[in-house]
């Protein structure tokens, strides 16, 4: 029995450093990207988005070696463990950052760059029944808000950030933000975002700056026309008095 613990503690800790060494890239994402990250041995043991990528990469490499069922069980099974649905065929840089993870859907043919983060309820689905390519392409340093969807073969650019609740269905230029539903494209001046930025919840909103737009030109026109009237009415009260 005593033989069997030790057995069972040193396969543990053999597990933990070949994740440490297998798993440089999100570990260090999440130590990064998570403010309430303590340790390295804290993220692998309790982060519930690496969870789901090492089962991913298992899956993965098993699918690349067109092993049936196999790759869609063991994803499945990741999915009631972790709450996360990462689809075998996808394919996925280094340094994915999934926080808190619940509800995140990756599909079949999805392609994610590095250093991509996604946070709870993100969708990146398909759209239609067409085989082949249906899924968005995902950029380089691209944050993606809690709750947003990125439907179909589009393709979103490096250093791009998606508002939560946003759904984008066309593509997205690089260093940009989208925002609302559907997915309005926000330029920062063209300007190149220096680094990965996680504030996904205050961004730009392109229906607002439009509507002070339009009010501005509104409050300007009708002080012309006020203007006009005060002209028109001195002149009439000029031709009265003569």
């Amino acid at each position: 029995m005593f033989l069997l613990l030790i057995f069972v503690i040193l396969a543990i800790i053999a597990g933990i450093a070949i994740v440490y060494l297998l798993f440089q890239p999100e570990i260090r994402a999440a130590m990064e990207r998570d403010p309430a990250a303590i340790s390295k041995i804290e993220v692998i043991l309790t982060y519930s988005g690496l969870h789901a990528i090492i089962f991913y990469r298992i899956a993965h490499f098993l699918s690349r070696l067109k092993i049936p069922y196999l790759p869609r069980i063991i994803s499945q099974f990741a999915r009631w463990l972790t709450g996360i649905e990462i689809h075998p065929g996808a394919r996925i840089g280094k340094g994915l950052f999934i926080d808190h993870g619940m509800g995140v859907v990756i599909g079949e043919t999805t392609i994610i760059g590095n250093n991509v983060t996604l946070y709870q309820g993100v969708t990146l689905g398909g759209t239609g029944k067409e085989r082949g390519k249906r899924h968005p392409t995902i950029g380089d340093n691209v944050v993606i808000g809690a709750g947003a969807k990125v439907l179909g073969n589009i393709r979103i650019g490096n250093n791009v950030q998606i508002g939560a609740n946003a759904v984008v269905i066309k593509d997205v230029p690089d260093n940009s933000t989208v925002v609302g539903v559907p997915g309005r494209i926000v330029k920062r001046e063209g300007k190149k975002i220096p680094a990965i930025t996680l504030d996904h919840t205050n961004l730009p909103d392109p229906l607002a700056q439009s509507i002070e737009r339009l009010q501005s030109e509104i409050n300007y026109i009708e002080d012309i026309l006020r203007e006009w009237r005060k002209k028109k009415e001195e002149e009439l009260n000029n031709n009265d008095g003569d």
